[in-house]
């Protein structure tokens, strides 16, 4: 599936509170609001600077082409001459058409998703014609009709779903042969391109749901430009192929910004009075939040601000809302005089997709996490699972992990340079959190759900949950690769593992 073009969404900044003159900095929508992320979870902001215009937040619905066949049988004496399904007449038909009219509504208003008209068709010609129009996505509802109509519909470009009814409904002819017939061909083997028996729903609106929000997660995750500063990079041995995988899997576009033009970009902005009052006014005014404490010195906070600032920059030139940090535990701070896990953390709960080390074995499922669940994702070091229990940690964790609240944070140093601002976010007990562990190839990955039983304050990276594990411990012991995790709030791994289905990775979701 080829990128798509970006669309620009306005979302909320970590600093909103009735005191903020921070509101308004970061992103003001250069387009039209047309979709955020499930379930609405992120917020637009209140108000826009008049000062300057900020590349927002990017989110391009998945435009899905809802189509309905089926064929009127005609009475002829003493021979089989209709089918199964319900669908007998025009009235059955038009009956059916306002069912999945409704159907489609409910749908749409979990955001992401752009159904066009609904269309009818009875012969192969009509649905080859629907199949070559501007979509990313047909879903058949295939209620009856020739199998010539239904391979008709599906494309190599497009991704294709089929829906049937056994009691949402009058029952479908498709709902018995779907699989014999349009998916093996009337033998043993498989034999449909571009579908599996994961691209078939029953019934549940709920599962067609879920598999549309992996495809509308994919489609903004496939061709994602991503600032990569210091350069794209992979952790350990196994990772050296990562920015290649990145580039040829994700079809990512990664621009380099060295940090000798960072280092410039520091010092002009320091330059500018009027910029460094601004940006201490934007630390102070985080700083006074509710739930935030200060643990360090001021002068890091206000000097995060200002290369959060900075970041921002090279969002808008790059007309991009992903950016990755490398050498982030060394040399950035020589540069900028503070840490980069502040300012991560607040692009982060802005709406923007900001990681540290510039891992890209990870940050593909970071990008696919952030658009499948609408949240800010949060990427960690991992320990050894043990007794049912793992905990997690990085310095750079977002505040904003449900899309609105934001968590209390106590402002730090960075743990190994005791250093600089970095957040510890004190995230939610009792969450149900996704966890998702790439493999270093891209090939295979594990997913489980956890729970967060405590905030610890162990002498480690300053974000810190230990987290029950939904799945059997010595399981997840011999599938972990990789070395990163990436977390989010809420259950979507389902959704994750169909939409790396679409692109040849597989997923084994703990039990």
């Amino acid at each position: 599936m080829a990128a798509s073009n970006h669309l620009l969404t306005s979302l909320p900044c970590s600093s909103c509170n009735s005191r903020s003159r921070a509101c308004c900095e970061p992103a003001v929508s250069r387009r039209n609001f047309l979709a955020s992320g499930a379930a609405a979870a992120i917020t637009p902001l209140a108000a826009a600077s008049q000062n300057a215009v900020r590349q927002a937040p990017i989110a391009d619905p998945l435009k899905i082409q809802p189509v309905l066949t089926y064929e009127i049988p005609t009475r002829r004496e003493a021979t089989s001459y209709r089918p199964w399904g319900g669908l007998l007449t025009e009235q059955d038909a038009a009956a059916e058409r306002e069912r999945i009219g409704a159907e489609l509504k409910a749908l749409s208003k979990a955001g992401g998703f752009q159904f066009l008209p609904l269309v009818s068709v009875q012969t192969p010609e009509q649905a080859g014609r629907i199949a070559r129009e501007g979509h990313d996505a047909v879903l058949m509802y295939a209620a009856s009709g020739g199998v010539k109509t239904l391979e008709a519909l599906v494309t190599r470009d497009k991704w294709s779903l089929m829906f049937l009814r056994h009691r949402s409904g009058p029952v479908y002819l498709w709902y018995e042969i779907a699989h014999p017939r349009f998916l093996r061909k009337t033998v043993d083997e498989f034999g449909q391109p571009g579908m599996t028996v994961s691209d078939v729903v029953v019934d549940s609106q709920s599962d067609l749901a879920g598999k549309l929000r992996g495809l509308y997660g994919l489609k903004n995750t496939l061709g994602k430009r991503m600032v990569a500063i210091g350069g794209p990079s992979g952790w350990g041995v196994g990772g050296k192929l990562a920015p290649d995988h990145a580039k040829n899997d994700w079809k990512f576009d990664l621009q380099t910004v060295s940090y000798d033009e960072l280092g410039e970009r520091i010092q002009k902005a320091r330059a500018d009075e009027r910029r460094v009052k601004r940006c201490d006014a934007l630390a102070d005014d985080y700083l006074a939040q509710k739930e935030v404490s200060l643990e360090t010195p001021r002068a890091f906070v206000r000097k995060a601000f200002l290369l959060t600032d900075v970041f921002r920059d090279l969002l808008d030139e790059a007309q991009t809302d992903a950016l990755t940090v490398n050498q982030c535990m060394g040399t950035i701070m020589k540069v900028s005089e503070t840490t980069a896990c502040l300012p991560l953390s607040i692009l982060n709960d802005e709406g923007y997709m900001a990681f540290c080390e510039s891992d890209f074995v990870v940050i593909p499922s970071g990008v696919l996490l952030h658009y499948i669940s609408g949240k800010p994702v949060f990427l960690n070091d991992p320990t050894h699972p043990h007794h049912g229990v793992v905990t997690l940690a990085h310095c750079t964790a977002p505040r904003k992990m449900d899309g609105r609240r934001a968590e209390p944070v106590r402002v730090l140093t960075h743990f190994e340079s005791d250093y600089g601002a970095a957040p510890k976010v004190e995230m939610s007990k009792g969450q149900v959190i996704t966890n998702l562990i790439p493999d270093f190839g891209n090939r295979n990955w594990t997913g489980f759900e956890g729970e967060i039983i405590d905030n610890p304050f162990m002498p480690i990276c300053r974000s810190q949950i230990d987290v029950t594990i939904k799945g059997d411990t010595d399981t997840l012991l011999e599938e972990m690769k990789g070395f990163h995790w990436m977390t989010s709030y809420g259950s979507y791994l389902r959704e994750t593992q169909y939409a790396l289905s679409k692109i040849g990775v597989g997923m084994k979701i703990l039990a």
